[in-house]
């Protein structure tokens, strides 16, 4: 294990080194994060998630750059090219950047005109002016070069092929493109414009075809949509500092004598090095990480996102009536059980049907509510819903049954998904796509992990990222909820089994067809005799995973079997079984932790175990709550400003949040109207799935457009004289419930009206 790897990553994390060692250890043992962020608590010092995930990722950042400098330093060698010096250089270097700079005069090129100066005999004049540049006669010098047998005709040619050779050695000097990138990020402008010509075609990117702002505090959301215009033809953009600061840094490197004639070749020299090498090579470098890091912030916002929608509260285990609604082809009805299983599908007609059909409707919610014993009605939130819902509650059922509008996005990509196929083979999509509603309702968790994070549609610019990191970071998130929240072992679907940690996919295919085959597990240690589940995966896994009804009552907690004896030394301690402590309050406060602390297990793993032993499988997730739109205002038509209306946060952006507000069109609520305070951040005020109270501030009905505020005292109808450029539109992902039209945002310093207006019409126009 490096050593200067973990001093770097315990200095970020201001964490002792033996903490990020032991970290580092176990996740080279195959050790997944949940794991030990939850039992080894002890090695790590107590780090969370998040620095276990940092302690993994950034070891794998700097594996990389280890093996990229082996690579350099075998290719100088092979090239007789690594001096002693060369190799301490190298060998210092602790990022990318830093050695390819040290690796760039060494690097195989492409022959250069820097190049054919040398095979003309001319390096010996590039050194001679750099070194004499104040006492030097370049013309006198360079008159002995003229050789026309090697192309260098007169003078002139011999001066060109020296600064060529100058050129490039400048461009490729370590420090001077260190100091050059450094001016890129402090100086440099992002710029932005319209391809010649282009301009009535890309409309859509009208607020770019004359952008700049720093490269240094360009947002994400921003800059990845400016690239996108890039990709797609319409804009031109450059990363550039200014000029006359650029050269001056480089002339303060490397120019001795301003006024001489041979300090003259050398300023030309770097000129030319600058405009047509160095200056577009830092720029590519600076587009790179821009880009890399705009990335990272719009995954960091998906991520955010994701993890509230997926640790949503649950209804729990009910019997399920979920309407997929519909005006033409009618509602979508299933019953299901308890346990998510489909007993019976049919579809009725809730709105914009004829008498006959509401009254015969009526009739058949009715029976399925006595037949079934329905204890919740789930309501799919896309077209028709309200009306749906209005439908419902208009059967007077028993107020015991609550009727809840469901988020769908994403229900039909998993209706016609290949697991919808596998669960459902002889049902058609709209069938699957109820199941799925209702199911949400009873747990988000376990049935949006079937889905593909991408399409659940609380992202922004999910298209435009980095797939790879991308799905990294939503599978991390994933990961993180469903072993915080634990896996009931006998009911779990293959697909949430596979995101156990230690587990995956072949193993949870596994479990599911043991299961089965044999019954349900009586006990976490029958997990040992499932195919390809050897110790190290029932190591990880056991914790995390829950048996209800199991033999030993632990089964049922997150305390990890390998400190069951410990458990069972508590209870003889006390005279009791292990049952009796789980159920006796009285005995549990009699337990004095500090005498079961030994090497392995300190007193961290003792109050997690006591905290189990009181609440025993608890789930984290907040308690259900029934939520109801604002009866009577059902469409745009019904909003008026100055409205104050119950809500729910369907994605949260960079800009400002999006808010269901039960009018089949989300509003949006702009980050300068989050707070009666700056918000830098929207996730600091609001969270996917959260319930909030916001006003309504202007309702555009042509354009289907709702503006929203929650701070107290709301300008009601903003100044629409406050003119600024929106930003770019987010891209929607698969399964957003704008269906697939992209939802804007726009400059914070403006907040008006106007400005969300304009916004909205380019995003409308986006293919």
């Amino acid at each position: 294990m490096n050593e200067r790897f973990i001093s770097r990553i315990a200095t970020e994390l201001k964490a002792p080194a033996s903490v990020v060692a032991a970290t580092a250890r176990l996740l080279a043992e195959g050790a997944t994060v949940p794991f030990i962020a939850r039992y080894r608590k002890e090695a790590t010092g107590g780090l969370d998630e998040v620095a276990v995930t940092t302690v993994r990722d950034r070891m794998a950042q700097m594996v990389e750059v280890e093996q990229r400098r082996e690579a350099i330093v075998k290719s100088l060698a092979e090239r007789n090219l690594l001096t002693d010096a060369l190799k301490v250089s190298i060998g210092a270097a602790d990022t990318l950047s830093a050695l390819e700079d040290l690796f760039a005069p060494y690097r195989p090129k492409r022959r250069t005109r820097a190049m054919i100066a040398k095979e003309a005999g001319l390096e010996p004049l590039a050194d001679k002016i750099f070194a004499e540049q104040a006492t030097l006669d370049p013309q006198a010098a360079a008159a002995a070069f003229v050789d026309a047998a090697k192309q260098v005709a007169d003078v002139n040619a011999a001066l060109a092929g020296a600064r060529d050779i100058l050129a490039e050695r400048f461009s490729d000097d370590a420090q001077a493109r260190s100091k050059l990138r450094d001016l890129y990020w402090s100086s440099g402008v992002l710029r932005s414009r319209v391809i010649t010509e282009k301009e009535a075609e890309g409309a859509k990117f009208k607020d770019y075809f004359d952008w700049s702002e720093p490269v240094s505090k360009v947002p994400s959301h921003r800059l990845l949509a400016m690239r996108r215009g890039e990709e797609e033809g319409f804009l031109f953009l450059r990363m550039t500092p200014p000029e006359e600061e650029a050269l001056n840094l480089l002339e303060g490197m490397f120019l001795r004598a301003r006024n001489a004639p041979a300090g003259e070749q050398v300023r030309l020299a770097l000129t030319d090095g600058y405009k047509r090498l160095l200056g577009f090579s830092i720029e590519a470098e600076i587009r790179m990480e821009t880009k890399k890091r705009a990335d990272a912030e719009a995954i960091r916002v998906f991520a955010e996102n994701l993890r509230e929608l997926l640790l949503a509260a649950p209804l729990g285990q009910k019997n399920v009536l979920a309407l997929d609604p519909g005006f033409r082809t009618g509602c979508k009805t299933v019953v299901l059980d308890r346990q998510g299983r489909l007993l019976h599908s049919e579809v009725i007609f809730a709105a914009a049907a004829s008498p006959s059909q509401i009254r015969d409707s009526a009739d058949v919610v009715r029976t399925l509510v006595t037949k079934f014993q329905i204890e919740a009605i789930a309501i799919g939130n896309g077209t028709a819903s309200r009306e749906t819902e209005q439908f419902i509650r208009a059967l007077k059922l028993p107020s015991s049954i609550p009727v809840v509008l469901v988020n769908e996005s994403g229900a039909s990509i998993y209706s016609a998904s290949e697991v919808a196929r596998e669960e459902f083979p002889d049902q058609d999509l709209t069938v699957r796509g109820s199941v799925s509603i209702g199911r949400r309702l009873m747990d988000p968790l376990a049935e949006l992990v079937k889905l593909d994070p991408k399409s659940i549609g609380v992202g922004q610019y999910q298209h435009d990222v980095d797939e790879f990191a991308l799905k990294r970071g939503l599978d991390d998130v994933v990961v993180s909820c469903v072993n915080r929240v634990g896996v009931e072992l006998n009911t779990a679907s293959k697909q949430l089994l596979s995101y156990v940690s230690g587990l995956g996919p072949a193993i949870a295919a596994n479990i599911v067809a043991h299961r089965n085959e044999n019954g349900p597990f009586r006990s976490r240690k029958d997990l040992l005799k499932v195919p390809r589940l050897g110790p190290k995966a029932f190591e990880q896994c056991a914790g995390f995973l829950r048996l209800r009804d199991g033999e030993n009552p632990l089964d049922a907690s997150a305390v990890h079997p390998e400190r069951y004896e410990l458990v069972d030394a508590m209870a003889r301690d006390l005279g009791c079984g292990v049952g009796d402590l789980l159920r006796d309050a009285g005995l549990r406060a009699k337990i004095k932790p500090e005498r079961y602390v030994s090497a392995e297990v300190g007193l961290p793993t003792l109050k997690d175990i006591l905290d189990e032993l009181a609440k025993p499988g608890r789930d984290p997730r907040q308690r259900f709550e029934v939520f109801s739109f604002q009866e009577g205002v059902e469409k745009m038509e019904d909003l008026k400003p100055g409205m104050k209306l119950p809500g729910i946060v369907t994605n949260v952006t960079a800009f400002g949040a999006f808010v269901d507000i039960g009018v089949h069109q989300d509003g949006l609520v702009h980050v300068s109207q989050l707070a009666d305070r700056f918000v830098k951040d929207p996730a600091e005020v609001v969270k996917v799935a959260q319930k909030v109270f916001v006003t309504v501030t202007e309702v555009d009905i042509p354009r289907k457009r709702i503006a929203l505020s929650m701070k107290a005292k709301p300008e009601i109808g903003a100044a629409r004289e406050n003119r600024t450029a929106p930003v770019a539109p987010r891209q929607a992902g698969p399964g957003d419930r704008s269906g697939g039209k992209p939802r804007p945002s726009f400059n914070p310093s403006a907040g008006s009206w106007n400005a969300l207006a304009d916004a909205f019409d380019k995003a409308s126009k986006k293919p």
